[in-house]
């Protein structure tokens, strides 16, 4: 072999190891996920857990101490305002007295008769002086007539018989509350009724609906104001969500809210009906302190969408307080700070590219970009450590 074309080779296998090592050692571009930046709508929520319940619910109680008799009704019974019997209810019986009590309330009842006597004289005292106020008022009228007395001694006489009539008012009054004492001494005397089951009470559904609770079924003695039974409509249902104060603040009647994970086959829609002026203390599971406010919810669906929800059933709810449509979309999982502002890695030519941008409207999954992107473009998702500005990137497979 001439060692011209010796050379060449040798140079030529150089050449190419040279290329070899430039090639393995070349800077491989970085595998990521991508996403084109798109239009659309975006929904910013307030996503709390709420509970039904329904609007007006009216209690049965006992309207003094006694017995009821079992109550057959059952919770879920219809019952019709005004007719149907909830309740049965037998006022107690006065207790039995001592001799100690009765006596006191014997010497009670003489005291009142004595009391209705003086009052009864002292009534028939005040008769007798505005007959005479009356007589005197006459005569002086005449003699005033015939010139005999001056216009100030009738005057005074008439003040005489005035006041003679509000005395034997004031007397008649006395003797009526004297008489009204006397029958409530005499009372404290009864031990036993004389109108056997006349004294049974029925008590009447107040209100159409049905029987939410039974807080009584069988017979039993109960005190006055107990609960016997809880009676509501159920198709006056509404939603309340207790909020942390912070998010309560942005809430307003009328915003939108989405019913979710109710156990239907679809999402309901409902309204903001009140926020409540007055926020309460609740600790979470982890034991923090809590400032919440109660947001009352109405539904805004026809009631066979949602007529198997009751009273006390958990839903999710979702307040949209802010909204747009047709605007640039990002995943909020692009986004990362540089400094004060929001920036994203737009991928141009295979590279990325460091992009500061302005956001708007923002939720758990997407972002408004107001400026820096144009629709189309395509952004990495979760940006890692080792992805900068300039560095080749590649989409994963």
């Amino acid at each position: 072999m001439k060692p011209k074309r010796k050379t060449v080779i040798v140079w030529s296998v150089v050449i190419l190891l040279v290329l070899l090592l430039a090639w393995a050692l070349r800077p491989k571009s970085l595998e990521a996920d991508f996403v084109t930046v798109q239009r659309g709508a975006i929904q910013v929520t307030i996503d709390e857990e709420g509970e039904t319940r329904v609007r007006d619910r009216f209690t049965v109680s006992a309207p003094m101490a006694g017995r009821v008799l079992r109550i057959g009704l059952e919770p879920g019974d219809p019952v019709v305002g005004g007719e149907t019997v909830v309740a049965t209810f037998r006022p107690a019986d006065p207790v039995l007295q001592d001799a100690r009590t009765r006596a006191q309330n014997e010497a009670r009842v003489g005291s009142a008769l004595a009391a209705v006597g003086t009052a009864e004289v002292e009534e028939q005292r005040a008769e007798a002086e505005l007959q005479f106020a009356r007589s005197e008022d006459q005569r002086y009228r005449r003699l005033f007539e015939e010139g005999f007395v001056s216009s100030e001694r009738l005057e005074q006489a008439e003040l005489n018989a005035r006041t003679a009539e509000k005395a034997l008012a004031a007397a008649q009054f006395a003797v009526r509350s004297a008489e009204q004492e006397l029958a409530a001494a005499r009372a404290a005397l009864v031990e036993t009724p004389d109108d056997g089951d006349k004294r049974t009470i029925i008590i009447r559904a107040p209100v159409d609906g049905v029987v939410l609770q039974r807080f009584r079924e069988s017979e039993a003695v109960v005190s006055a104001g107990e609960n016997l039974i809880e009676i509501a409509d159920p198709d006056d249902l509404e939603i309340v969500s207790d909020l942390l104060s912070s998010d309560a603040v942005k809430v307003r009647p009328g915003q939108k809210v989405i019913i979710e994970r109710w156990g239907g086959d679809q999402d309901l829609d409902g309204v903001v009906r009140r926020v409540e002026p007055f926020g309460f203390t609740k600790y979470s599971a982890l034991g923090v302190e809590e400032q919440r406010v109660n947001v009352v919810v109405d539904f805004d669906h026809p009631r066979e969408a949602w007529a198997a929800l009751g009273d006390g059933y958990r839903v999710e709810l979702r307040i949209v307080i802010e909204q747009a449509h047709d605007v640039l979309l990002v995943p909020t999982s692009s986004l990362f700070r540089v400094n004060a502002a929001q920036a994203v890695y737009a991928v141009r030519g295979g590279t990325a590219e460091l992009t500061s941008v302005e956001v708007g409207k923002r939720n758990g999954l997407h972002a408004e970009v107001r400026s820096g992107l144009a629709e189309g473009d395509t952004v990495i998702v979760h940006p890692g450590d080792a992805i900068e500005d300039g560095v080749k990137v590649a989409e994963r497979g």
